[in-house]
C-alpha cells in the first residue's frame, strides 16, 4: 500500500466566512473535524500547519498534531513546504494537501489521490469529477479542469472549458462531456513541496488566482483521479457551514 501523510493547511483569516477554521460544528473546530476525517482514511499520520495560535490551542486540545508555520505564505503548498522541513519528512514521502475546510472529504478519495501518484510517477496529483449542471459550468468559483489522453491537467481554468462553441453560439446551455471540475486535494512528494516554494509564481497562476498552474507553467505534469460521484462542497460561506451542520447533526 501507498505511504503518505496528510498536511492540513489552515489559516484563520477568510474573507466570505471569518475564523471559519475554529468554526463549532457541533462541539469541534471545524479544523479538528476535517483532521478527524482524514485519520479514517490511510494516512500513516495527520498533522495540520497553520500561522495562529488560537488554531494551534484547538488543536491540542482535540489531541491532533499541528504545527506553526509563518504568516506570510501565499498558498497552502508554501505553507505545507515550511511543514515539511518543520517535522523532516523524508524527500520522497508522499503529502496528501487536505484542504482546512472540507470537513467532509471522503477519506477513499484521500487514499486514491495518492495511489495516482505513484501510478503515474508523477510529482503531483489531484482530483476532479465531471460537471453536468450548467450553472456550475459558468460558476468562476467552479475550477475547471481539462485533461490529456493519459490524464494529465492540460490547464486549470475558473472560465468554462472546453467551450462548445458552436452550441453556445446558438443560446443552448449545453455541459460538454469532457467538462471537469477540480477538487481541490494535491499530492505530492515531499521534496516536490520544497521545489514549489522555490519556484517563480506564473503569471497564469496569478490571474486565475490558482496554485496548481505554477507548477504546469514550468513544465511538471499533474495526474488527475476522476471520481464518478462529486464530492461534499467545502465550507466558504455561512450557507455551506449550515449544510455541513446538518449533515453532522443527522
Amino acid at each position: 500500500m501507498t505511504e503518505f501523510v496528510v498536511l492540513i493547511p489552515a489559516r484563520l483569516l477568510s474573507s466570505r466566512l471569518p475564523g471559519k477554521a475554529l468554526a463549532d460544528i457541533h462541539g469541534k473546530p471545524m479544523v479538528v473535524r476535517v483532521a478527524e476525517q482524514a485519520a479514517k482514511s490511510r494516512a500513516a499520520r495527520v498533522v495540520v500547519a497553520t500561522d495562529h495560535a488560537d488554531i494551534q490551542t484547538a488543536c491540542e486540545a482535540h489531541g491532533v498534531e499541528v504545527v506553526m508555520t509563518a504568516d506570510t505564505h501565499e498558498s497552502g503548498s508554501t505553507r505545507l513546504a515550511e511543514a515539511v522541513k518543520i517535522l523532516k519528512l523524508p524527500q520522497h514521502l508522499i503529502v496528501v494537501n487536505v484542504q482546512g475546510d472540507e470537513p467532509l472529504i471522503d477519506p477513499e478519495l484521500i487514499n486514491r489521490t495518492a495511489e495516482v501518484l505513484v501510478e503515474n510517477n508523477v510529482q503531483m496529483a489531484t482530483a476532479a469529477h465531471q460537471i453536468r449542471d450548467f450553472d456550475e459550468f459558468m460558476n468562476p468559483n467552479a475550477v475547471k479542469v481539462v485533461l490529456d489522453k493519459n490524464r494529465n491537467a492540460l490547464y486549470f481554468s475558473r472560465s468554462p472549458m472546453p467551450y462548445p462553441r458552436d452550441v453556445m453560439l446558438q443560446g443552448e446551455q449545453s455541459v460538454p462531456e469532457t467538462a471537469l471540475r477540480h477538487i481541490g486535494i494535491y499530492a505530492y512528494r515531499a521534496g516536490f513541496l520544497q521545489r514549489y516554494a522555490e519556484m517563480s509564481v506564473s503569471p497564469l497562476e496569478t490571474a486565475e488566482s490558482l496554485e496548481q498552474l505554477r507548477v504546469l507553467w514550468h513544465g511538471f505534469p499533474i495526474a488527475v483521479e476522476i471520481t464518478e460521484n462529486a464530492p461534499a462542497a467545502g465550507v466558504d460561506t455561512p450557507e455551506d457551514l449550515a449544510r455541513v451542520l446538518q449533515v453532522f447533526g443527522a
